[in-house]
C-alpha cells in the first residue's frame, strides 16, 4: 500500500476513528518531544495515516507471510547492495508460535460464574500490558501489541477474548499468465485481456553515502500485488486488506458488553489470522474458528498456487458469520483452542470436520490439545488460582511418547553403558512432569536435541512435510531400538561435556535472562539469570517456554512463550490475575525492568486492579501529559 492510499483511507474514515489516530500521533510525537534521549530507528515523526498500514492484530499478521526475499528478487534483482531479509522477526528457536484459549461455563466453576484463560504464546518484550480508560465508556485491560491502540487480547467489565492463531487458510496465490504488447502489460483472464494496476513506489534507504532513494514500478491485478514470480508466470498475493474496517473491527471489539453485541462485531470479519475464544458476565462462552474466510470453488487445491486467468480460482466474497466454524456454549461446560483442531474443542460436542470445507482448518491435533482436554474434562469447582494452577500442569504428553520409545528400545536392544542404564533406570521411575529439580527433563530435551542434530528424523512422509507428532511417532517407534540408543549416548556425552554430569537439573540448564532493552538478547552464561521450571510447547506444556542458545553458551535461555498471561473470572464484578515476563519497562534503570521476573520464575501472579478506587489504591505517581513534574 502506498502512503498516498493509507492517507485516502484515513480521509474516508469515520470521525471517530480519525480522532483516534490523530490521538494515536500526537501521543507518540509529545513523548519524543518531551523525550530528547529516545532516538527512534526509523520513523521520528509519527502521521494519523500510519495506523492504516498495522491494522490486522497479530504479531506480524498476514503480511509476514509473503516472502521479502522474493519480492526483492522481483523488482530488483540487479540490486544487490540493499539487503532484504526473508520475513520480519523470525526467532531461531524450534518454539511453535501460537496460544491457548480456554473458556469455562459457570457450571464448571466455584462461583458459577463464566471464566476465561488467555495465554498468548509470543516472544518476549514485544507485548505490553496495558489499562486504559475513557470518558466514553472505555474500560479495558489487557496486552497490546506494539504500534496499536487497542487492547488486542483481553478483558473489560463484561467480555473477555483471547485470539490464538487459526488454521483457516486466508492467503492465496494466483499465477497471472502476463501478456506483453510492446512496452504494455496486461494479463489474461479468462477471454479477456486485463490492464495491470501500475503503482510507482518510492522507497528510501540508507547506504554508505547517506539515505538514498529508489523508485519501483509495483503491479498489481484483481487478486492483488504481484510479489514474485514462478517461471513465466507472475504471481500476486490475496489477502485481507482493509485497513479502516480492520482497525473499527479491533477497537470496537474491546467495547462491547454482551454476546450479541460481541457477534455483531465479528460479523465484520477482518480478524484473519485468528480464532476468538470468549467469555462473558452473562455466562456465555463461544468459540469462533476464524473471522476472515473467502469463498472458494473445492476442486482447486489452494495449498498451492492456482491458474489466476480462470475466473472459476477468484475469491467469491467471504463466508456468512454463520457459515463459520463456531463453538456456543456447549454442555461439556468448556471449551479449548491450543492453535489445535476446532474439532476437539470442546469434546463430543466439537463441530464435526465433514460439515465445512477443508480450506476452513488444517492444524491438526498437538500435545498441547491432547495435554488440555482430560485436565478440562476432569475439572470442577474452578476458582481463578486452580485454573491458573491446570494451566500451568506440569505433565508433558511428548516427554511420555519420547522416553517411553526410548525404555522399549532398552528392552529390545542391549544398552552398552554404564552411564546409559543408570540414566534409564531414573527416566523409567520419572513422571514426565517438568520442575525446576528434574533431571528427567534435562535428559530428554538433551535426547531430543541430539536427534534433531543427527538429521535422521526424515523430513517428507510422501509428499508432505512432517509433523511435529511425526517426528516424534519417528524417535519413538519408527527408528530402531540401535538408533535411538545411540542417540541417547550421544546425547549422555554432549551433557556431561557441557556441565560436567549428566544427572543436571532442569533448572540449571533452562534459565531466564534479561540484559538490555532488545527484543533479542544477547544471552550470556556468565550474566545473572533465573532457574525456571517450564518447558518448551514442542512437548505439550500448556505453560510454554521457549528458548534458544546464545552465541556461545551452554544454557538455552527464554525467549517466547508465556509473555502476557491473565486468568479472568466474570460475575457482579470482574477480578482477574495476570503476569507478564520479566517487567513492563524496557528502560534498563526503571525498577519495573525486571520486578517480575522471579514472579514469572515462582508462577506468582498478581491481582489486577481494575476498577478506579483500586487503581487509586496502588498508585505511587498520578499525572496529566504536560503538567510540571
Amino acid at each position: 500500500m502506498t502512503k498516498e492510499e493509507a492517507q485516502k483511507h484515513f480521509d474516508e474514515s469515520p470521525e471517530w476513528l480519525q480522532k483516534l489516530c490523530v490521538a494515536f500521533a500526537d501521543g507518540l510525537n509529545y513523548y519524543l518531544k518531551t523525550h530528547p534521549e529516545v532516538t527512534p530507528k526509523l520513523i521520528t515523526h509519527f502521521e494519523p495515516w500510519m495506523p492504516m498500514y498495522f491494522s490486522e492484530g497479530s504479531i506480524g499478521g498476514d503480511i509476514e507471510r509473503v516472502s521479502t526475499r522474493k519480492i526483492k528478487k522481483f523488482y530488483d534483482s540487479s540490486n544487490k547492495k540493499m539487503a532484504v531479509s526473508d520475513g520480519l522477526i523470525r526467532l531461531k528457536d524450534d518454539e511453535p508460535r501460537g496460544s491457548n484459549g480456554f473458556a469455562i461455563a459457570g457450571s464448571k466453576t466455584k462461583s458459577g460464574n463464566a471464566m476465561l484463560l488467555i495465554n498468548p504464546h509470543t516472544s518476549f518484550f514485544f507485548r505490553g500490558e496495558v489499562h486504559v480508560v475513557s470518558e466514553e465508556g472505555l474500560n479495558a485491560y489487557g496486552a497490546v501489541t506494539w504500534g496499536q491502540f487497542f487492547v488486542y487480547q483481553g478483558f473489560n467489565s463484561k467480555t473477555g477474548w483471547m485470539h490464538t492463531s487459526t488454521g483457516t487458510d486466508i492467503i492465496d496465490e494466483f499465477e497471472e499468465t502476463i501478456v506483453k504488447d510492446g512496452s504494455k502489460t496486461s494479463y489474461k483472464y479468462g477471454e479477456e485481456i486485463r490492464a495491470l494496476d501500475s503503482i510507482k513506489v518510492n522507497l528510501k534507504y540508507k547506504s554508505a553515502n547517506g539515505v538514498q532513494e529508489k523508485s519501483f514500478m509495483t503491479y498489481r491485478t484483481h487478486h492483488g500485488p504481484i510479489t514474485h514470480a514462478n517461471g513465466d508466470k507472475w504471481v500476486t498475493t490475496a489477502l485481507m486488506w482493509s485497513p479502516v474496517k480492520a482497525l473499527k473491527q479491533s477497537f470496537t471489539r474491546t467495547k462491547k458488553s454482551n454476546y450479541k453485541e460481541f457477534n455483531e462485531m465479528m460479523d465484520i470479519r477482518t480478524n484473519s489470522s485468528n480464532n476468538t475464544v470468549y467469555a462473558d458476565a452473562d455466562g456465555t462462552i463461544a468459540y469462533y474458528h476464524g473471522n476472515f474466510i473467502p469463498k472458494r470453488d473445492v476442486s482447486f487445491d489452494y495449498t498451492k498456487p492456482v491458474d489466476g486467468s480462470n475466473p472459476k480460482t477468484d475469491w467469491n466474497g467471504l463466508h456468512a458469520l454463520e457459515d463459520n466454524i463456531l463453538v456456543l456454549n456447549p454442555p461439556n461446560g468448556w471449551i479449548q483452542n491450543c492453535n489445535s483442531t476446532p474439532f476437539t474443542s470442546a469434546l463430543e460436542y466439537s463441530p464435526k470436520k465433514e460439515d465445512y470445507p477443508r480450506y476452513m482448518y488444517s492444524f491438526p491435533e498437538n500435545y498441547r490439545g491432547i495435554h488440555a482436554i482430560p485436565l478440562l474434562t476432569e475439572a470442577t469447582d474452578l476458582t481463578i488460582d486452580s485454573l491458573i494452577d491446570l494451566a500451568y500442569d506440569t505433565y508433558l504428553p511428548g516427554a511420555d511418547v519420547l522416553i517411553s520409545g526410548l525404555i522399549d528400545a532398552a528392552k529390545k536392544s542391549s544398552v552398552k553403558s554404564k552411564e546409559a542404564r543408570e540414566a534409564i533406570e531414573l527416566l523409567k521411575k520419572w513422571d514426565f512432569r517438568v520442575s525446576e529439580n528434574s533431571v528427567g527433563m534435562t535428559l530428554v530435551q538433551f535426547y531430543r536435541n541430539s536427534y534433531y542434530r543427527s538429521k535422521k528424523i526424515p523430513r517428507m512422509v510422501g509428499n508432505k512435510r512432517i509433523s511435529r507428532l511425526g517426528r516424534f511417532e519417528y524417535m519413538s517407534k519408527t527408528a530402531s531400538p540401535k538408533e535411538r540408543l545411540a542417540i541417547f549416548q550421544i546425547a549422555l556425552e554432549t551433557l556431561k561435556a557441557d556441565f560436567g554430569s549428566w544427572k543436571t537439573p532442569w533448572g540449571e540448564f533452562n534459565r531466564y535472562q534479561r540484559n538490555d532493552a532488545k527484543i533479542r538478547q544477547d544471552f550470556n552464561d556468565a550474566k545473572p539469570s533465573l532457574p525456571v521450571g517450564m518447558a518448551s510447547s514442542s512437548w505439550g506444556a500448556l505453560a510454554s517456554f521457549g528458548t534458544r542458545f546464545g552465541k556461545d553458551t551452554k544454557r538455552q535461555y527464554g525467549t517466547s512463550g508465556n509473555s502476557f498471561v491473565a486468568v479472568v473470572e466474570f460475575g457482579d464484578k470482574v477480578t482477574a490475575k495476570t503476569m507478564l515476563a520479566g517487567g513492563q519497562s524496557s528502560d534498563v534503570n526503571s525498577p519495573h525492568f525486571s520486578d517480575q521476573s522471579q514472579r514469572y520464575a515462582d508462577k506468582q501472579f498478581k491481582e489486577v486492579a481494575y476498577y478506579r478506587e483500586d487503581v487509586l489504591k496502588r498508585a505511587k505517581r498520578t499525572y496529566h501529559p504536560g503538567d510540571k513534574k
